[in-house]
């Protein structure tokens, strides 16, 4: 078990509007860094509705039900109620990521993975998704420990996109800040939002026992951020770099430059090159770092005119050696791209994955390059494929979400040959 103090420090979201994109369409993207085991199968869950004054247990308390939820679909740790990051079927996506305040968390109140879950089923935009999450913080507060194998309580902040805007949501405790994005921007493990927020909460200012003079306006991260047990280096570094792709790419940002990003090294080709711990780069956006964290699912979600199907590339474990499989919201997907459990079990993507992963980690020198340009072949096949399927679905057609599925499942159908096929490659060697 993971000692209690182990700093775990890792996740990163960036998105795109569509000013800042090839096709004008809002593409968002996440790596959910956790235990380098901790399985993260994706989760379906499906519309509903509820009945007056029901309750809904989350992962350490109930809280009231709201009439009817959302379709979402999304990456969940094996063991809990919330998600790591996703998408409903109304075009909202979310993404959470721990952030160390001079707040300390205490008590089992909402987590980063429950609100993420509640923020998709109960909202229709971006801004109902902010108005959702912030008011439950300010009523329920954060606490509880978000890992399965250490008591690790935390506070988080979200990025949340609809098909025209993007908000940052940063929190400590049961106090906030809001940011709106302009054009493209990125969240990692530290609270970011300065003295240029959008909104705060009614309590931020008084809560760190600030007083801005008339001349100045609060910062937030200023008086909330805390470095005294997290070094710096392990998140700065990696802001930066999630910027500098970023800006770079600006106003030709494609899905295969926010997946590229998320298996972005620092422009080293193979992971693991850089070991030192003080080095920033040993935190990269795509993270080999356990017990600190270690990618353990990814996904880029395109939020294109409603006239096209919502698009999530699913990956299981670090992109840098693995693939994006295509699933939607509006359709159902694979039964192994489903299943989790706390030890590797047959049927099961995610575990496929770790363990072609735990081959590659003998010697990743020699063995990641073959497998990621092998992937590289795969996954541009499945891009092919989606977008010729796309155009030629018609929005009305009553067999969209059937004929979907059915690509879905055989991309995935496709991938567990191949990583069988890796695999046994990589033992005969």
């Amino acid at each position: 078990m993971a000692s209690e103090r182990t700093p775990r420090v890792s996740c990163d979201s960036l998105v795109a509007l569509g000013s800042a994109t090839a096709d004008g369409s809002v593409l968002f993207a996440k790596n959910s860094d956790r235990p380098a085991r901790e399985c993260q199968p994706l989760a379906l869950i499906p519309a509903a509705t509820h009945s007056p004054g029901s309750s809904v247990q989350c992962q350490y308390i109930g809280i009231p039900q709201v009439e009817r939820t959302l379709r979402i679909l999304g990456s969940r740790p094996f063991w809990l109620w919330g998600l790591e990051h996703g998408v409903n079927e109304a075009g909202v996506a979310i993404g959470n990521h721990t952030v160390f305040t001079r707040d300390k968390p205490e008590g089992r109140k909402l987590i980063g993975m429950d609100l993420v879950r509640l923020g998709l089923e109960r909202s229709a935009t971006a801004p109902q998704a902010i108005e959702v999450i912030s008011q439950l913080v300010e009523t329920y507060g954060q606490g509880g420990s978000g890992y399965h194998d250490s008591d690790f309580p935390y506070h988080s902040s979200f990025l949340v996109a609809d098909r025209s805007r993007a908000l940052l949501l940063e929190t400590s405790d049961r106090e906030w800040a809001l940011k709106e994005i302009d054009g493209v921007g990125n969240a990692t493990n530290h609270v970011t939002i300065g003295s240029d927020w959008s909104a705060l909460s009614d309590g931020a200012v008084r809560h760190a026992g600030d007083q801005p003079t008339p001349a100045s306006r609060f910062d937030f991260a200023g008086a909330y951020r805390d470095v005294s047990w997290v070094p710096e280096t392990f998140s700065s570094g990696r802001y930066r770099r999630g910027t500098e792709l970023l800006e770079s790419a600006r106003g030709t940002i494609t899905e295969e430059v926010m997946r590229s990003a998320l298996r972005d090294h620092y422009g080293v080709a193979d992971f693991g090159t850089v070991t030192d711990a003080a080095d920033e780069r040993y935190m990269s956006i795509c993270m080999h770092a356990d017990p600190i964290g270690t990618t353990t699912a990814a996904a880029v979600v395109r939020l294109a005119a409603e006239a096209r199907p919502i698009r999530m590339w699913a990956c299981f474990g670090p992109p840098c050696v693995g693939v994006f499989l295509p699933v939607y919201p509006q359709a159902e997907i694979a039964p192994a791209m489903q299943h989790g459990t706390a030890e590797a079990a047959a049927g099961s993507m995610w575990w496929e994955f770790r363990e072609l992963l735990d081959l590659i980690e003998r010697d990743p020198s020699s063995l990641a390059a073959p497998v990621r340009e092998r992937w590289a072949a795969e996954e541009r096949q499945f891009v092919e494929q989606a977008e010729a399927l796309e155009a030629d679905l018609d929005p009305e057609d009553p067999a969209l979400a059937s004929r979907l599925s059915a690509f879905s499942r055989a991309c995935a159908d496709r991938a567990a040959a191949v990583v069988a096929e890796i695999a046994a490659q990589l033992r005969r060697r």
